[in-house]
């Protein structure tokens, strides 16, 4: 059996595959026939010759640099250079937005595919999509083409049913994974419990505060010129992914004559980076856990269950049918039928134990591509903030920095106002209009902080009252409930270390980032505390003791004891989802449980921790330090040889310095490299050494700087232009 300490980042492990029991995949079993889908591709995929000028300059470490004449052509080379290095999972990523991943993997996609229709997303996609602006429809259009272009010269990799893929799809993508960041799928696997999970809110009662639940991970501190040695001005983005999957990032650089020049992280489906920076201005996202979901007990009639009461009076619920088709074996496809259902609130679940509707923050939105694309488009604090104002993104924090020297955090979050009185972290009376909130905040009125005098922000997944030292910290009494309270780790240690310095160097900054010890005051060091005063067991774990008090809570690769302390307790920290504290019991038979593997596998409880915790990816088996909420944050799954392979945590990271004459340097680097699934790439893993090793490359923003560099230059389907000597 194995066990993972893993954590999450901008957005949980496995997000197009809906979390849900096996319960929802048998409630969707109803009616069925038996299909056979088209096996060739259509026609005309590939664009007229003359569509898009691009070309795409590899440079030495694989990163794809895309030089357009516009940016739709940029959009277009990107599209052609993931899809070299990842199709699979990009094509995967756009099935599953439409509703068909079932047809593409069999069972395990139904439950995402009832998801897509429950929650309309084609719907809210064809009624959004003609609003958007005609250059972001351009961006969306032309990356489309560039998937479609790909698919048409590999058909032997490409789903043939699926295509042409069009600009829609691109934002479907956008539509259907953000409702997840935020929990609406951990709503709906709730509801489909065998039993009510939470109890029916009294009306006129007080209100609980909302409690963050599964805590996942990130990073990003922005430090201004008051605080640095030089009066530089640095950003670290460091957010913590999945290693492989829909969600792991991917390194690009974007540069078209109309001015677009970012480069940073992008996700497979993407058209345009989602945080990095360009020239003049950067930002980094973490994820916040803002309370955007509501779920209703609906007062269904007994004599019609189709119809339930609203404000006094009878209402019908409107009801369509899903019909998914799911892939049995061969081309053979198995189209089964299950009722969608909708209510003023939202969608409806009708279950055994209840009647339900889900309300949530940013229902409708389809704007999301248009607020990156105008923050990557912007030059000035004021253009990017304007472009924030959008409000299209329902959550995120973001650490923002740039050449000006100004720094910013904002508390990003679609906020409902609710009403007074009820306790909106249980199921909501479905029966008034009171419980119906129809607004959100506006972006004036979140917690944010520019340019504190203490001159650094962070985020490290804590809430946003402990975002800087001094008195620009937002104030807890000034927010509604519906934020969390929580503070990691990474925060304590971000906020101690950043606080510490007040003359930051580049190479002080890293070891900030990298550092690899637990707070004194962290969950961790109060589990420790909470062993060590229990009765030691008699026998071969007894040693663990010992090993434990001595541990000094850091988790560099060459220490002796972190392995015992990560193997026991890391299953126990709030990064995990664990709400309750852990019974004595638990704790000792833990310790014992570690020390039995550490003596099985090893041969001795004080076994170095870079024996322990391993990088591996093809070739590569690497030592690796840190651990579950530490700044150098590691997240593994325990292997059968008893090594913890990592699996997310630290992946791409990216820091950027500004001098004082605005001068910009910019080094990143990706734990595994640019082509993470192309075994026979050069660039399969050849990132990975720096990675363990704590150090990074070079990012290359001007073609004079990639063409010294450079391993290849071609364009989109067509033969390499030329090769430097």
């Amino acid at each position: 059996m194995r066990r993972r300490l893993i954590g999450g980042g901008f957005v949980r492990w496995g997000v197009v595959v809906v979390a849900a029991t096996m319960s929802v995949v048998a409630a969707v079993f109803v009616v069925a026939t038996l299909t056979a889908p088209s096996s060739s591709l259509p026609p005309d995929l590939v664009p007229p010759e003359g569509t898009y000028d691009v070309r795409i300059l590899r440079d030495t470490w694989g990163v794809p640099h895309h030089f357009g004449r516009s940016d739709a052509d940029v959009a277009y080379g990107l599209a052609w250079a993931h899809a070299e290095d990842d199709f699979e999972t990009i094509q995967g990523a756009l099935v599953a937005s439409r509703g068909r991943l079932a047809a593409m993997i069999g069972q395990d996609g139904a439950a995402n595919d009832y998801m897509v229709q429950l929650l309309r997303v084609q719907e809210v996609v064809t009624a959004g999509y003609p609003t958007l602006a005609a250059d972001v429809r351009a961006l969306c259009e032309a990356y489309a083409d560039g998937i479609n272009h790909f698919a048409a010269t590999h058909p032997d990799q490409a789903i043939a049913w699926a295509y042409p893929l069009r600009g829609e799809d691109v934002v479907a993508g956008f539509v259907h994974k953000l409702p997840l960041f935020f929990g609406v799928d951990q709503a709906l696997k709730e509801l489909f419990e065998d039993e009510r999970q939470r109890p029916l809110t009294e009306r006129k009662t007080a209100r609980r505060g909302f409690e963050l639940g599964p805590v996942t991970g990130s990073n990003t501190f922005a430090v201004g010129p008051t605080r640095t040695a030089d009066g530089s001005t640095f950003l670290v983005i460091n957010s913590h992914q999945p290693w492989e999957g829909p969600v792991a990032w991917y390194e690009a650089h974007l540069h078209s004559e109309q001015g677009w020049d970012m480069v940073g992280g992008v996700f497979p489906g993407a058209p345009l980076v989602l945080h990095g920076h360009n020239r003049d201005l950067g930002w980094a996202h973490t994820v916040n856990k803002p309370d955007l979901v509501d779920v209703y007990v609906l007062d269904v009639d007994p004599e019609d269950p189709d119809r339930y009461r609203f404000d006094g009076e009878w209402r019908t619920l409107e009801e369509r049918t899903a019909a998914i088709e799911v892939k049995l074996w061969g081309p053979l496809r198995w189209t089964v039928e299950r009722e969608v259902l909708w209510s003023v609130h939202g969608p409806v679940v009708r279950r055994p134990h209840g009647t339900y509707a889900v309300r949530f923050a940013s229902f409708g939105e389809v704007g999301h591509v248009e607020q990156w694309y105008r923050m990557n488009q912007a030059r000035t604090f004021d253009e990017w903030q304007a472009a924030v104002r959008r409000q299209a993104l329902p959550m995120f924090n973001t650490a923002y920095a740039d050449r000006e020297g100004n720094i910013f955090y904002l508390y990003n979050a679609l906020l409902p106002k609710r009403s007074s009185g009820y306790d909106w972290s249980q199921y909501l009376p479905g029966d008034t209009s009171e419980t119906l909130w129809t607004e959100t905040m506006a972006l004036d009125e979140l917690p944010q902080v520019l340019n504190p005098s203490s001159g650094f922000v962070q985020n490290c997944n804590n809430h946003p009252f402990a975002t800087t030292h001094g008195p620009e910290n937002p104030s807890p009494a000034d927010y509604p409930i519906g934020i969390e309270r929580r503070v990691t780790n990474r925060g304590q240690r971000a906020l101690e270390l950043l606080g510490a310095d007040s003359s930051i160097t580049l190479e002080e900054l890293d070891a900030i980032k990298y550092d690899t010890a637990y707070s004194t005051q962290s969950t961790m060091a109060q589990l420790v505390e909470r062993v060590l005063a229990l009765p030691r067991p008699i026998g071969a774990s007894s040693e663990a003791w010992d090993v434990l008090a001595d541990w000094n809570f850091e988790t560099d690769v060459d220490n002796p004891r972190a392995a015992l302390a990560i193997l026991s307790l890391a299953q126990f920290l709030p990064i995990l989802g664990e709400v309750e504290p852990p019974s004595d019991e638990a704790l000792v038979a833990a310790v014992s449980q570690a020390a039995q593997q550490l003596l099985q596998h090893h041969g001795r409880l004080d076994v170095r921790w870079g024996e322990v915790n391993r990088l591996r990816h093809g070739p590569a088996d690497l030592a690796v330090g840190g651990a579950p909420d530490v700044l150098r944050a590691i997240y593994g799954e325990l292997a059968d040889d008893g090594r913890l392979v990592g699996l997310a945590g630290d992946s791409y990271i990216l820091r950027v310095a500004w001098s004082s004459e605005g001068n910009l340097r910019s080094d990143s680097v990706h734990q595994f490299g640019s082509a993470t699934q192309d075994e026979d790439s050069p660039h399969y893993a050849d990132q990975a050494v720096l990675f363990a090793q704590r150090q990074t490359k070079p990012v290359w923003m001007y073609e004079a700087e990639v063409r010294s560099h450079l391993a290849r230059e071609y364009r989109p389907g067509g033969p390499d232009i030329g090769r430097p000597d």
